[in-house]
């Protein structure tokens, strides 16, 4: 039990507790609740999946693709467990019946309202210490993709929700937003 005006830290034990159908993330012993995601982002989320699932497979590609809710252990002490949106792990012995245990090579998180703080700031900088090589942050809000290519450590690069846009771990893989968004809304 925590004194007055002292943080609790919570623990993975803590988030397993948690009531069927809750969903939280947890980074450095603080616990972040997730509301659950609207129409827009479960279209989009949908989509982007579906072209990275099609390419792996088309490609015959070691890597799989995961879509929320997927528990991903940051680091090896579980004080920093999230559900990305999407997550693309190419190290097969990185991923058992509990999730991935370290670093996805590719995360991406599309925005909410109430998850701004949590996409531009904290799991930045989480993933960028935990070695996610490649992170995607789409925000149809603002209608922007900002691309953060931390395997070459390049500084972001903002993309509109019309681009076509080239994935860094892949030769050729590119997201055409511009097909994601007629798809979405037709």
């Amino acid at each position: 039990m925590s004194l007055p005006g002292e943080e609790q830290s919570y623990t993975i034990e803590d988030i397993y507790n948690l009531p069927d159908g809750t969903r939280a993330e947890l980074i450095d012993g603080q616990m972040y609740m997730m509301a659950p995601p609207n129409t827009m982002h479960q279209k989009l989320s949908g989509e982007i999946f579906t072209d990275i699932k099609s390419y792996i497979r088309s490609n015959k590609g070691a890597c799989q693709v995961f879509a929320a809710p997927f528990a991903v252990f940051l680091d090896d002490d579980t004080e920093k467990y999230v559900e990305p949106d999407i997550s693309i792990i190419c190290d097969k012995d990185k991923i058992d019946n509990q999730g991935c245990h370290g670093a996805p090579d590719w995360v991406i998180e599309i925005v909410s309202p109430s998850s701004k703080q949590m996409d531009y700031y904290i799991k930045l900088a989480s993933y960028r210490m935990a070695g996610v090589r490649e992170y995607w942050i789409v925000d149809p809000m603002k209608e922007t993709v900002i691309v953060y290519d931390m395997a070459n450590d390049s500084g972001p690069t903002i993309y509109s929700l019309t681009d076509k846009i080239k994935v860094n771990i892949y030769e050729d893989l590119y997201i055409d937003f511009r097909d994601i968004m007629q798809a979405i809304n037709s």
